[in-house]
C-alpha cells in the first residue's frame, strides 16, 4: 500500500512515526520515573515535563522535516522526473544538478549518465532521420501521385473507422463535418447504404458499387468500395463526377494504418493510453470570470496514436456579442473588429463538439475553459460529457505538487518552445500544450500508468491544485 504513495508523502509519514515513537518513548520513561519516586505531588511537574518534551521534540521533528523535504525528498522527486523526461520525452536540456546539491554525487552522476544515453542515441537518431527523410519523401511521391487522381478516396477500418484520406476526400468530407482520423464513416454518411456495401464486399470479397448519401441527406455520392487484399477493412472512392472535386484545391494525404486494428470494444476506463484518441484545445476570453465574460478565440487540435495529426485542427474567432476590453485585447491581441463577423459560441462551441466527437478532451487548467462552454450547452443543444484529461495535473503527477505547473513552466521542463507570435493565441497554446501530452504520455506510461483509468486515479491526488488555480 505505502509503495503507491509519493516519496514525499512516505518520508513525511516516517517522520510523523519518529514524532509518535520518541513521545511514545519520553511519555513511558517519565510515567516510570513517576512510579520509582511514588510521590503523588509530583505528579503535576511531571505532566508539565512530559508537555515541555512533547512540543519541543514534535518542534524539532517539523524542522529536520522541513529541512529534509526541501533538500532531499523534493531535489530526489525532480531529480527523477527529468530523468524520465530525457529517458521517455526527448527532452535534451542540462539537468538542475544544483536543486539537488545536497544529495552528494547522485546529481552528477545522474546528469552524466543522462549525457551518455544522448550520445549514445545521437546516431540513432540521426539513422532514424535519415530513414525518416527517405520515406517523407516517398510519402510526398505517393501524396503528389494521389491528389493527381480526379477521386476522393478513403480507407476504413472493419468498424467504419477512418484510417486515411487523401486531399480530395478532405475536401468532400468538410462539405459535411471536419475530417477526423478515426472518425466513424457514420458521422459524415448515413449508416444503412454502407453497411449493406460492406456486407457484400465481405461475403464476395469483390469490388461493390454504390450510391452513398450524406448524414444530412443533402448530398449523393456514387462510391466504389474495394478490399484491401489480406488487410482488415477497405477502401472508400466517391467519384469525381458526383464529388465536383478541384484536383488544385488539394490537401497532404492524413493516415494511420495502425488504426486498422484498433480495439473498439475495451471499457473506456481499461482502454490503453496509446489507443486514445485526445482533442486538446484552448480558448481565449474577454475576461477571466467564466460566470459573465465570453469566449473570443477557440484553438484545437487532435492526438492520435500519440502524435498530432497535421491539418487536424480549428481555429475558430468567436463573436462573444460583448465588447472586449483592451486589458484583454493587450493579452491575445484580438479586438472588437476582428470578431464582428465571427460565429457565436453557438456555433462555434457545435463545431468543437463535433470535432471532439469520441476523443478525450484535453486543456491546460481545463475546469477554466470548460466553465465557458457549459454555461452555453443549452444554447448549443449539445452536453459536454467528454472524458478530460488537465495537463496541469498531468504535470503535478509526473514532475511533483511543489513544482510550478503553468503552461510556460510545463514546455520549459519538457524543453518546448511556444513561438512569441503565437504565445496567448488559442491554437498557438493548444498546440503547445498538445506537446507537452506528447511527450508526457510516455512518461506516464513509464510510471505503470498505461490506461486512462489509471491516469485519472493518479490524478485525482492533486485535484486540490486546480481549485487553487480557479
Amino acid at each position: 500500500m505505502l509503495i503507491r504513495l509519493s516519496l514525499r508523502l512516505r518520508i513525511f509519514l516516517f517522520f510523523c512515526l519518529l514524532a509518535v515513537g520518541g513521545l511514545a518513548v519520553s511519555s513511558t520513561a517519565l510515567w516510570v520515573s513517576y512510579q520509582r519516586i511514588a510521590d503523588p505531588e509530583l505528579i503535576n511537574a511531571f505532566v508539565f515535563a512530559e508537555i515541555l518534551m512533547a512540543f519541543g521534540f514534535v518542534a524539532l521533528i517539523v524542522a529536520v522535516w522541513l529541512l529534509f523535504d526541501d533538500n532531499v525528498a523534493k531535489p530526489i522527486e525532480r531529480l527523477s522526473a527529468e530523468l524520465r523526461a530525457r529517458a521517455h520525452a526527448g527532452v535534451s536540456t542540462d539537468m538542475d544538478v544544483q536543486a539537488a546539491r545536497y544529495l552528494g554525487d547522485l546529481a552528477p552522476a545522474a546528469a552524466g549518465l543522462a549525457g551518455q544515453l544522448s550520445e549514445k542515441t545521437m546516431g540513432v537518431a540521426e539513422a532514424v532521420a535519415a530513414e525518416t527523410a527517405h520515406l517523407a519523401a516517398e510519402k510526398q511521391r505517393l501524396t503528389a501521385l494521389l491528389t493527381e487522381i480526379p477521386v476522393a478516396m478513403v480507407l476504413a477500418s472493419p468498424t467504419h473507422k477512418i484510417v486515411l484520406y487523401d486531399g480530395q476526400a478532405a475536401q468532400v468530407l468538410a462539405q459535411i463535418a471536419h475530417p477526423r482520423l478515426n472518425s466513424s464513416l457514420f458521422e459524415y454518411l448515413k449508416p444503412r447504404p454502407l453497411e449493406d456495401a460492406y456486407a457484400a464486399l465481405a461475403k464476395t470479397g469483390r469490388e461493390v458499387i454504390c450510391d452513398l448519401t450524406s448524414i444530412d441527406g443533402t448530398q449523393t455520392f456514387s462510391a466504389r468500395m474495394k478490399p484491401l487484399g489480406d488487410a482488415p477493412g477497405y477502401m472508400l472512392i466517391l467519384e469525381d463526377s458526383a464529388a465536383n472535386i478541384s484536383p488544385e484545391a488539394a490537401r497532404p494525404l492524413v493516415y494511420d494504418f495502425d488504426l486498422l486494428n484498433s480495439d473498439t470494444d475495451t471499457e473506456f476506463d481499461s482502454k490503453a493510453l496509446r489507443d486514445l484518441c485526445f482533442v486538446v484545445f484552448d480558448t481565449e476570453t474577454t475576461g477571466l470570470l467564466p460566470h459573465k465574460d465570453e469566449i473570443v478565440q477557440i484553438g484545437a487540435v487532435r492526438v492520435v496514436n500519440g502524435r498530432i495529426v497535421a491539418g487536424e485542427n480549428l481555429d475558430i474567432l468567436v463573436n462573444p456579442g460583448i465588447p472586449i476590453p483592451p486589458a484583454s485585447t493587450k493579452v491575445h491581441k484580438i479586438n472588437d473588429r476582428m470578431v464582428q463577423d465571427s460565429p457565436d459560441i453557438t456555433e462555434a462551441g457545435r463545431v468543437l463538439h463535433q470535432f471532439a466527437h469520441d476523443a478525450v478532451i484535453v486543456a491546460h487548467n481545463a475546469p477554466f475553459d470548460m466553465a465557458f462552454l457549459r454555461r452555453h450547452a443549452k444554447r448549443m443543444d449539445v452536453d459536454w460529457n467528454h472524458p478530460i484529461l488537465d495537463t496541469v495535473l498531468l504535470s503535478a503527477v509526473l514532475f511533483g505538487a511543489s513544482d510550478k505547473h503553468t503552461l510556460d513552466a510545463l514546455c520549459d521542463r519538457l524543453d518546448i518552445t511556444i513561438p512569441v507570435e503565437l504565445r496567448h493565441t488559442a491554437l498557438g497554446d493548444a498546440v503547445a500544450t498538445a506537446e507537452a501530452l506528447v511527450k508526457m504520455l510516455p512518461m506516464l506510461q513509464a510510471r505503470g500508468m498505461n490506461t486512462f483509468g489509471a491516469v485519472i486515479e493518479a490524478t485525482r491526488q492533486h485535484g486540490r491544485l486546480l481549485e487553487d488555480l480557479n
